[in-house]
């Protein structure tokens, strides 16, 4: 069971990737060994001697660190429950709120709201409560957290040529959800913290636990995702849009829109640190749909588009 134990967790940490030159598969084994050997005897200290003056007095040692066992057994065998994940995506989405108000549009938060939903549902996470809203900022961006939280900027969303454009953006972002790519990189870091910070205690309840996890998704989401599960969104965006009626090729096109953008465009620099350069994005969206979808037909509803005032 040990052996087992130790393969999967040093399979685990390999696969996540190392941080700052550490070797955490290393880290990680002389950890568990030392969780499971804690209850071996050891051979007691050799007495000392009397101190002969107060300077000379020993201190008494110095308490066994240990890792926190629950942090590092969820990182590498739990999962989030739903209720965890609403409240992590709701913080996340209330901090980012916090700095950017919505729109001031009902009409306009509405009409992506009923747009998102519908494209939502051809994801299959019906344990998720959708909530999309379009952010006052010219910056041009969308954003994603755990729990169904989806944001366009206003920057974006004035690109926008039709309905089908808007559904390629949103399908996107709820593939993000729906593929669980923000918390996956949670249980990643919350396995390096398992491992690179000493526990004097456990974690009291599971509400503190989700508290220091929300500090990590806040992070998370300031620096984004790798590249990989962009990549990943993409395809599987243009597949929900697809199935929602919609002409698929609306995501490619907002893609090759931005990469037409000035490079020094102030507006997209936050985009370029969270996301791949879109011409990248349309490189690799172009190599893995390779014709699939030449016979997909849906509508593009220009007309049917609400444009901001």
């Amino acid at each position: 069971m040990k052996i087992k134990l130790m393969v999967l967790a040093v399979s685990l940490v390999a696969f996540s990737g190392g941080a700052a030159g550490l070797d955490f598969g290393k880290l990680l084994e002389e950890r568990i060994n030392q969780e499971l050997n804690k209850d071996k005897k050891t051979q007691p200290a050799p007495a000392q001697e009397p101190a002969t003056s107060q300077s000379a007095v020993a201190k008494p040692p110095q308490e066994k660190q240990k890792i926190d066992a629950r942090q590092l057994g969820f990182a590498l065998f739990g999962d989030y429950t739903i209720e965890e994940e609403n409240r992590i995506g709701k913080q996340i989405a209330g901090d980012m709120l916090g700095a950017v108000q919505l729109v001031r549009d009902d009409k306009l938060q509405n009409y992506v709201n009923l747009v998102g939903n519908w494209v939502a549902l051809q994801s299959g996470r019906k344990d998720v409560t959708w909530r999309f809203g379009v952010l006052d900022t010219e910056d041009i961006n969308a954003f994603a957290a755990p729990g169904g939280y989806i944001f366009v900027t206003r920057g974006l969303y004035r690109r926008l040529n039709n309905e089908a454009e808007l559904a390629g953006v949103l399908g996107h972002e709820i593939a993000h959800v729906s593929q669980k790519h923000h918390l996956k990189l949670l249980k990643q870091s919350s396995l390096i913290g398992a491992l690179g910070q000493a526990a004097s205690s456990k974690v009291k309840d599971s509400d503190q636990a989700v508290q220091n996890l929300i500090g990590n998704g806040a992070e998370i989401m300031a620096r984004g995702l790798d590249k990989s599960a962009e990549f990943e969104a993409d395809r599987i965006g243009i597949v929900y849009a697809a199935r929602a009626g919609y002409e698929p090729w609306g995501l490619p096109g907002v893609l090759q829109d931005l990469a037409a953008l000035p490079a020094k465009d102030s507006r997209t620099s936050l985009l370029y640190k969270t996301h791949p350069h879109p011409a990248d994005r349309l490189a690799a969206l172009g190599e893995a749909v390779d014709g699939r979808l030449d016979a997909v037909s849906g509508k593009d509803l220009a007309k049917r588009f609400y444009r901001i005032r």
